[in-house]
């Protein structure tokens, strides 16, 4: 009898973002490894200039992959997809799935042609955003509030701290106060963090808003690409290690974090990653 073959998935994100995208894949794909990276050590990339952070993400994506030997890599953040995606695949043979504001379903749903997003700082500044609204959404006012803070709430959010309702709704008022805004309807997360902060949207914001997590779609897309392309490894890659938790830096309360990832599957705690930064000599 032939051992079942079960994927390895890499998810990587600058922090605990992703971890949405891999609750998806819990629940679609219960049988699936999965690898976290988080660049804590960066943290939070809206705050880092794009060329430092390309250089970076590349060379600490390429690094996971040749330790880790994934079948698949899912970069579950916007700021890391949209300037490192195009130079992975060219890079790299294996299927990567990368994570785009959700544009173009937000365009598709909206009744009053006025959609909002949130946003870091880092893709609000971007001109991919504006090519993703002239492509798809191009019959829609957008609104974007890009947030310096809303990361950090969403990490103290998942480590079960209660955030004051006013900080969250000081974020929401920055996107649904701008000329225009009491016509939004349909606000789409252009972070993927911000899926631990979608209870205090959901009560704290206007009665009526469709608010879009691309987490799910992510998590479906990677299935779809790991079916199309996945064969079964030797038997011998079977017994590689169960699913680990990676950082670049240790946390502050890195015990704190090891119980609040562990009912995601990682339950031998985190490690620190060997990264090897690039020499520039």
């Amino acid at each position: 009898m032939s051992t079942p073959f079960s994927p390895r998935i890499l998810v990587f994100d600058s922090g605990i973002g992703g971890l949405g995208v891999v609750q998806a894949l819990r629940s679609l794909a219960p049988s699936l490894t999965i690898d976290y990276l988080a660049d804590t050590a960066l943290f939070p990339y809206g705050e880092q200039p794009d060329d430092v952070l390309q250089e970076r993400i590349v060379e600490l994506i390429s690094q996971a992959c040749e330790e880790l030997n994934p079948s698949l890599v899912i970069i579950a953040c916007n700021t890391a997809s949209t300037l490192a995606l195009p130079i992975l695949r060219e890079r790299l043979t294996l299927p990567i799935v990368g994570c785009v504001p959700p544009i173009r379903w937000a365009g598709r749903v909206s009744t009053t042609r006025t959609i909002g997003l949130l946003a870091t700082s880092a893709t609000a500044r971007r001109p991919y955003l504006k090519q993703l609204h002239e492509d798809f959404a191009a019959d829609c006012q957008l609104l974007v509030h890009g947030s310096r803070h809303l990361a950090n709430m969403a990490e103290r959010a998942f480590r079960g701290e209660q955030l004051d309702p006013a900080e969250v709704q000081q974020e929401l008022a920055c996107l649904l106060q701008q000329p225009g805004g009491n016509r939004i309807d349909t606000v789409g997360l252009g972070c993927t963090h911000y899926t631990f902060l979608m209870p205090y949207f959901q009560r704290l914001g206007p009665t009526g808003i469709m608010w879009l997590d691309p987490a799910p779609a992510v998590a479906q897309q990677a299935l779809r690409r790991l079916g199309d392309s996945v064969e079964a490894p030797p038997a011998a890659d079977l017994s590689a290690p169960s699913d680990r938790f990676y950082l670049t830096a240790p946390p502050s309360e890195g015990q704190d974090l090891a119980s609040h990832i562990a009912w995601l599957g990682f339950t031998n705690g985190w490690q620190v990653f060997p990264y090897r930064a690039r020499s520039t000599v």
